[in-house]
C-alpha cells in the first residue's frame, strides 16, 4: 500500500502552489481532485499525460453549496476521499487604515471561511473512507504580528481552526495540521519586488522558498510518515520567524556585536 492517501482534493489547484502539490501527489500514485474557481483542466491534462490520475472540479471555496457539489462528485466517481489540502487563498498587502470593509470580508471569506466550509463538507466522506489527512495552508502571518490585518487575521484564524478540527475529527482517524510558509516564489509576489527584497534581507536562509519546498511539507503531513501528528504547525520560512529580527540587526551593524 502507498504511504500517501489514494484520493486527495486540492483547492486553488489551477496554478501556483496548488498545482505543484497536485502534480507531486499524482507522481506518488494519488488520484488528485483539482478544484479551483479557475479551470484546472490544463493541469489535469498534464498529470494524465504523465500517466497520473486526476479530475477537475469547479469550486468557489466561499460557497458551501459548491463544496457540497464537489464532494458529491467525488463520492459518485471515486467513492472515497482520504485527503484534503486547503490551499486556495488570497493576499492583500494593505495596512490597517487602508483595509476597506470589502477587502476585510473578501480575505476572511476565502482564507478562513473557505477551509471551514471545506472541512465541514469532506468530514463525513473522509470518515466513511476510514480517515485521512487534512493540510491547511496557513502562513507565518498566522504566527506573528503582521502588518496586514485582513491577511494576518485570516491566517491566525486558520491556525486555530486547524487545531479545533484536529480535536473534533481525531475519533474518525482524520488528522488536521497546518503549514506556515514564509515568502514563496509564486505569483502572489508578482509586483512586490521592493517588499520581497526587504523581506529577504531578514531571512537567514537568504532567499524565498521554492514551491517544491512547501510541497515537501504538505506531502509529509499527508503521508503515513506523520501518522502521530495532528493539531500541529510546520513552519517553512528559512528561519524568518525564529531568527529574522537579529539576523537583520547583525547584518545592519556589519556583524559588530560589541
Amino acid at each position: 500500500m502507498s504511504e500517501y492517501p489514494d484520493t486527495v482534493l486540492v483547492t486553488g489547484a489551477a496554478g501556483g502552489m496548488g498545482a505543484h502539490h497536485a502534480r507531486a501527489l499524482a507522481r506518488h500514485g494519488t488520484h488528485v481532485c483539482l478544484a479551483d474557481i479557475a479551470d484546472p483542466g490544463a493541469v489535469v491534462a498534464e498529470i494524465e499525460a504523465g500517466g497520473g490520475s486526476a479530475s477537475a472540479h469547479e469550486l468557489d471555496v466561499t460557497d458551501p453549496a459548491a463544496w457540497a457539489r464537489v464532494v458529491a462528485e467525488i463520492r459518485a466517481t471515486r467513492g472515497r476521499l482520504t485527503g484534503l489540502v486547503n490551499n486556495a487563498g488570497i493576499s492583500r498587502r494593505l495596512e490597517f487604515l487602508d483595509t476597506t470593509d470589502e477587502v476585510w470580508e473578501q480575505v476572511l471569506r476565502v482564507n478562513l471561511s473557505g477551509p471551514f466550509h471545506g472541512m465541514k463538507a469532506v468530514a463525513e466522506l473522509m470518515r466513511d473512507s476510514g480517515g485521512g489527512s487534512i493540510v491547511n495552508i496557513s502562513s507565518i502571518a498566522g504566527q506573528i504580528g503582521y502588518f496586514s490585518p485582513a491577511y494576518s487575521s485570516s491566517k491566525w484564524g486558520l491556525t486555530g481552526l486547524s487545531k479545533s478540527a484536529a480535536g473534533n475529527f481525531a475519533r474518525w482517524g482524520i488528522r488536521v495540521n497546518s503549514v506556515h510558509p514564509g515568502l514563496v516564489d509564486t505569483g502572489l509576489l508578482d509586483g512586490a519586488d521592493a517588499f520581497v527584497a526587504s523581506a529577504v534581507a531578514s531571512i537567514p536562509a537568504g532567499r524565498t522558498a521554492r514551491p517544491a519546498e512547501i510541497t515537501e511539507a504538505v506531502l509529509f503531513l499527508l503521508s503515513g510518515r506523520s501518522s502521530y501528528l495532528t493539531g500541529s504547525e510546520i513552519t517553512v520560512d528559512g528561519g524568518l520567524v525564529s531568527n529574522g529580527l537579529y539576523h537583520r540587526i547583525i547584518a545592519d551593524v556589519g556583524g559588530e556585536l560589541s
